[in-house]
């Protein structure tokens, strides 16, 4: 084994040898010849050691003289010099240099005279520490700065890292930024363009700041689509046309990466909505040409024939069977196959809560046959859901005092979509126990058959009942999922009822027993976009209920009318307003052969906010309200979002207005007026609305402010 060597370190005093202490001068001229050792000067020594100020000059053999020295011409030669081999060049021949060969790897750029300056517009301040500057002397040469600018300013690390960090850390987030800034060019079709960062201490002026980057961006040309190649797309036909219409993409166009993406997905869907059930089309290819400027692009296309529906099939045909869903879809065998139709009869499955997956595939019965398309059926897979269902409520409303209501329910005991429920309702002022069986869908999409038996007692401001109703009704109604433009309902109502008008200790009013058999319809209009938040749009609703009444052994019979009118406009990104009109009239029969629960009457949250529920109309001997034969009523309000909670809350300001009157035509003897203003939260189901109203001219039983909570707008 090897070891290491180890050196010592030697002093001054050990490498000087004792012979050149001894005689220092001797030791010096040692290996000098003879005749040109030099005599050292004396330098005399004074008293005290140091060195005095004359020298001697030491004696040099035959030193020249100034005399003796001869002036040397300057075309003298040059004596010969043994260690120079080169020849000295003949000064009648000129010298020849052979030139350089050139050198292929440097690339020279021309510089224009008046090259791009970055412009106050062209520059934009991402934030403190980063700045983008756009050299273009065209400013159309970036169309899509703008959305560049956004884009970049969302992904940008510097951005998402702005923390003050130093000049290093700023480095590192300027290089991804950089990366960043090259895709985005190539995304927008900039493909030759080029980006140079600057960096800055952020010093000025004797100042000293965060540091910063600037990108200085030359776009250079955009890209253009070179050729369209969409593959076997020609073999749709007659289809062609509209097909490739579909594919907003041509020759010349910029190339746009992200356009792609979305003409992509166009054309897959308008194949589906063409009736070509299983068309491919898969990734498409971009082949940039950099010579050209141009981008060539493929995307492959296989129509793979047209076709019609043909039957729905079920795997639980006891559950929900293949013929009860061709009821709930919006399309019949034959029709021309179309996605948006079956992905519509998905969101009707899944809408009816029985099951909690839903599969369906397509499967082919028959392929197209020349001009002939095939027949695809629809096999519909489903896993259930939980089917019973417990649930309760808790709530309070001024005028309605508190309620709390529960039910059982299973929402398919008698299948297909057959619901029985089992209700009760616990309150101040209401007591019901009922039974309902409803079936959804029964003769075709949000169909819906109920039948309701139920008890219950009432005691309101207005009146106290004792009733037991049978009601029977068809509708065809909105729901949250399905919004229709027109809905409607027709019922037949039994009714046995024994009331009174409300009463004091002091006065008590008799009760009296009714029986009522009244057949109620509805109607509505609604081009509003949403069922429980409109912001555009109108409603108009009709109600309209011929009744027979019997009590002392007289029979009356009478209409109960109402007609309801909304309005949905948006003024700003911010405020919409709303109105609202009501008319009701009960003609046929004088208000005490009506029973005081068929009356009607106005205030509360859905109707003049400020007043208790039921609590305006003409007095009876008690002073209490009784209900009339006329009603009329308006709103109006503005919906302000706020951008508390991220937009989340919005703000009310409302007024309300409602008379009622004993006789069926408008009076407006005792007209009310509420305002105040509401709380909207709104959440992905819909808003949840708490309003503050205060009446204007109340009566003295009225209350000073009225509290309302519900879920979506008053109206």
């Amino acid at each position: 084994m090897m070891l290491p060597a180890v050196v010592h370190a030697q002093s001054l005093e050990d490498l000087i040898p004792d012979s050149a202490v001894a005689n220092p001068d001797g030791w010096a001229q040692q290996g000098v010849p003879s005749d040109q050792q030099v005599t050292p000067s004396i330098v005399p020594a004074t008293p005290d050691g140091a060195a005095a100020d004359v020298t001697v000059p030491a004696q040099v053999p035959n030193p020249p003289s100034v005399d003796n020295l001869t002036e040397l011409d300057q075309e003298t030669p040059l004596d010969n010099m043994p260690l120079v081999t080169v020849e000295w060049p003949d000064e009648n021949e000129p010298v020849m240099i052979a030139p350089l060969a050139p050198d292929t790897d440097i690339q020279f750029v021309e510089l224009e005279r008046n090259s791009p300056t970055p412009r106050s517009r062209d520059i934009e301040k991402i934030s403190n520490e980063l700045t983008l500057a756009f050299l273009t002397n065209d400013k159309e040469a970036f169309p899509e700065k703008n959305a560049f600018v956004s884009r970049f300013k969302s992904l940008s690390t510097i951005v998402d890292l702005d923390d003050g960090d130093s000049v290093g850390k700023l480095a590192a987030q300027a290089n991804k930024d950089e990366e960043m800034l090259q895709r985005l060019l190539r995304i927008y079709g900039y493909y030759n363009a080029q980006v140079m960062s600057t960096a800055g201490d952020g010093a000025a002026g004797g100042q000293t700041a965060d540091p910063s980057v600037r990108f200085n961006i030359i776009p250079g040309k955009q890209y253009v689509y070179g050729t369209i190649d969409l593959a076997q797309l020609e073999q749709t036909g007659s289809d062609y046309k509209t097909l490739r219409s579909k594919f907003a993409i041509e020759p010349g166009d910029p190339v746009l990466q992200d356009k792609i993406v979305d003409e992509v997905a166009n054309l897959g869907t308008a194949l589906g909505e063409s009736g070509y059930a299983f068309a491919d089309v898969g990734a498409p290819e971009l082949l940039i040409d950099h010579e050209r400027e141009q981008g060539d692009l493929t995307v492959p296309v296989e129509p793979k024939g047209k076709y019609v529906f043909g039957h729905v099939t079920s795997d639980m045909p006891d559950f929900m069977s293949g013929t009860h869903l061709e009821k709930i879809a919006r399309f019949n065998a034959g029709d021309l196959y179309q996605t948006s139709d079956q992905e519509d009869l998905r969101s009707a499955i899944q809408a009816t809560g029985l099951v909690s997956t839903i599969d369906i595939k397509k499967v082919e019965t028959s392929p197209p046959q020349g001009d002939q398309p095939g027949t695809v059926d629809l096999a519909v897979s489903m896993t259930k859901a939980p089917l019973r269902t417990v649930a309760g409520s808790i709530g309070y409303g001024t005028g309605e005092g508190a309620r709390i209501e529960a039910s059982w329910e299973h929402r398919n005991l008698f299948p297909p979509e057959g619901m029985f429920k089992v209700r009760g309702i616990g309150g101040t002022q209401e007591q019901l126990l009922g039974v309902t069986f409803r079936r959804n869908n029964v003769t075709g999409r949000d169909r819906i058959l109920t039948l309701d038996a139920y008890a219950t007692t009432v005691n309101r401001d207005a009146y106290y009942a004792r009733t037991a109703t049978i009601q029977g009704t068809f509708e065809r109604v909105s729901t949250i999922l399905f919004q229709k433009k027109f809905s409607y309902s027709i019922g037949l109502q039994l009714i046995g009822t024994q009331e009174r008008e409300s009463s004091t200790d002091e006065i008590k009013l008799p009760r009296e027993t009714y029986y009522i058999a009244a057949v109620p319809l509805y109607g509505q209009m609604d081009t509003s976009n949403d069922l429980l938040d409109p912001d555009r749009g109108f409603r108009l609703a009709a109600r309209i209920s011929p009744e027979v009444s019997r009590t002392h052994g007289a029979q009356s019979f009478y209409s109960r009318n109402q007609f309801d009118a909304s309005y949905y406009k948006r003024i700003t990104g911010s405020v919409v307003l709303a109105g609202r009109v009501r008319f009701g009239f009960i003609p046929g029969a004088s208000l005490d052969k009506i029973a005081p629960s068929r009356r009607l009457y106005a205030g509360g949250g859905g109707s003049v906010r400020g007043y208790g529920y039921q609590a305006i109309g003409p007095r009876n001997a008690a002073g209490e309200a009784a209900g009339g034969r006329s009603l009329t009523e308006l709103s109006m309000e503005a919906r302000i979002r706020t951008g508390f909670m991220d937009g989340a809350v919005s703000i009310v300001p409302f007024i309300d207005a409602g008379a009622v009157d004993r006789s069926s035509t408008p009076e407006f003897d005792d007209i009310k007026f509420g305002a105040g203003i509401g709380i909207r939260y709104h959440t992905s189901f819909g808003p949840i609305r708490v309003d503050f109203g205060v009446p204007l001219n109340p009566e003295p039983s009225d209350a000073p402010v009225g509290v309302y909570v519900a879920l979506g707008q008053a109206f």
